[in-house]
């Protein structure tokens, strides 16, 4: 057999071997040989087709998804609150809006409370702790310090916050406008109250029943009456007025229900007019005014109020939508018992400046003052402290607040016994929350620990500055407040502008706590 036979039999060998062979044994490149027209190219082909359409499917429905909330976004602006510049391109094109506008009756009703949307946050400083010192600019070129007085309430001190010229402008202001008593001997009306009410005396005793024992106690007794005829009385005046109108029969000092519906519901008003009251018998004993801060005020005043706004840090519109700045002087003998600027807000109470906004009418008003700036026109010569009597206290009892015939509400008596005491000194300003915050950015409910009062005036004279800072703590309320103010026309902007309108309107309108 020659080579080449050979080797043509062993390749035919090898051939037919490997033809033989299983799978598993074969090279790794024998095992699948696959054509372009083999079923496998086929499937491949046919899953990279089903994973195209799929992803072209779902470009498509992404698109369309897109294009319908673009949609809904569009439309959302005509049920919104409107913003600052469609509220100006409204103002710039009223001949064009108006053809789209609903009729005139329409269009002047509030919106309901669906229609604004919570995007405002208020900012709220932080004390950080007591005696922190942090550095604020409120006028050009200078800086500020404003030190931590208080965490509760939140109280901050900002020595020379005016001028020695800017005090005496502010008084001398005050002075040619005419200062007013900030109260009445004894206030009237509160029979007619309780009548619009309809409550009974049983009623009315568990409303003063504060903790509900079924006897009134003479703190008890002591907060309604200050509180309902602004006299202030002290426990030995309550035994005196019980034994003029022979209530207490059982003389505990105590009242029963039984005994309480024995008296009517001004009894304590007409023995106090039959007796006489004093000035220092007064919750308050002073003289005030009001000098508004609008467009074409002083200077100073104008200075002041845009100064209040950063230092607070918050939107000029709600600094130039509240109270006209208050003064307040007290001659020798003159002296503010402890109290709340602002009162607590309930689903039935309204806030006096949006109580216009409001849906319903109730006969509970409050000011809702969230902030409270006060400064001091002047040095005193004797007292005249702004006392802070549970400043900084672990809890808050109001029961408590009188204990021992020692009544720390009492500035006339007890002012030394307060947690905090604030010196008046000539230009400096302090300035407290009134309210805490809600965790969302906006009022929550009243800082009970805010309580504070003026103290007897011993030498001299006082004269200080009110700033009220009005924010309602229902957002919706203030919201529709403030779009119906937004919406005056114009022509009523005349040379006092909008905001000296607002000044005059709170003026009237605001109590005096």
């Amino acid at each position: 057999m020659t080579d080449d036979q050979e080797t043509s039999d062993s390749e035919d060998t090898t051939a037919s071997g490997s033809a033989t062979l299983p799978p598993h044994l074969r090279p790794p490149s024998e095992r699948l040989q696959c054509s372009k027209s083999s079923v496998c190219s086929r499937s491949y082909f046919v899953v990279v087709m089903v994973f195209f359409h799929v992803y072209i499917i779902n470009v498509i429905a992404l698109l369309f998804y897109v294009h319908y909330i673009s949609g809904q976004d569009d439309a959302s602006p005509s049920r919104d609150a409107p913003s600052s510049d469609h509220r100006h391109q409204q103002q710039q094109q009223p001949h064009q809006q108006q053809p789209q506008e609903q009729p005139r009756t329409e269009s002047q009703r509030p919106p309901s409370k669906s229609e604004f949307l919570r995007d405002v946050s208020l900012t709220r400083i932080e004390g950080i702790r007591v005696g922190h010192v942090q550095p604020v600019s409120l006028v050009p070129g200078k800086v500020h310090e404003m030190r931590t007085l208080s965490l509760k309430p939140l109280l901050f001190e900002i020595p020379g916050f005016l001028s020695d010229d800017e005090c005496r402008v502010v008084m001398q202001l005050a002075q040619l406008k005419g200062l007013m008593e900030s109260q009445l001997m004894v206030q009237d009306g509160q029979e007619d109250l309780a009548k619009e009410l309809n409550l009974s005396p049983e009623e009315i005793f568990n409303l003063l029943d504060i903790n509900q024992d079924g006897q009134l106690q003479l703190r008890e007794i002591l907060t309604h009456s200050r509180v309902r005829d602004g006299i202030w009385l002290t426990p030995e005046n309550l035994r005196e007025i019980y034994a003029g109108l022979k209530a207490d029969k059982d003389g505990n000092g105590l009242l029963s229900l039984e005994e309480f519906r024995l008296l009517s519901n001004d009894a304590f008003q007409r023995f106090l007019l039959q007796r006489g009251v004093k000035r220092s018998q007064l919750v308050r004993n002073s003289r005030h005014t009001w000098l508004y801060q609008g467009k074409g005020a002083h200077q100073v005043l104008q200075d002041i109020k845009t100064r209040v706004t950063r230092l607070t840090r918050l939107p000029s519109t709600l600094v130039d939508l509240s109270e006209p700045l208050q003064v307040v002087r007290y001659e020798e003998g003159g002296h503010y018992h402890a109290h709340h600027d602002s009162g607590p807000v309930y689903p039935e109470t309204a806030c006096t400046h949006t109580r216009l906004a409001a849906n319903t009418s109730t006969p509970f008003e409050t000011s809702c003052r969230y902030i409270t700036v006060l400064f001091y026109l002047n040095s005193v010569e004797g007292g005249g402290e702004t006392a802070f009597p549970v400043a900084d206290n672990r809890t808050y009892d109001e029961v408590s607040l009188i204990q021992n015939d020692v009544d720390l509400l009492d500035t006339r008596r007890n002012c030394d016994k307060s947690n905090l005491r604030v010196k008046p000194t000539k230009g400096t300003a302090v300035f407290w929350y009134n309210y805490l915050s809600d965790g969302k950015g906006w009022v929550g409910e009243q800082d009970e620990y805010a309580l504070h009062g003026g103290c007897v005036v011993t030498h001299g004279t006082k004269w200080v500055a009110n700033k009220w800072i009005n924010i309602d703590p229902d957002y919706q309320r203030q919201a529709r407040f403030q779009h119906l103010v937004s919406r005056q026309p114009e022509e009523e902007e005349d040379d006092e502008g909008l905001t000296l309108k607002s000044d005059i309107q709170s003026a009237n309108i605001h109590q005096d706590l």
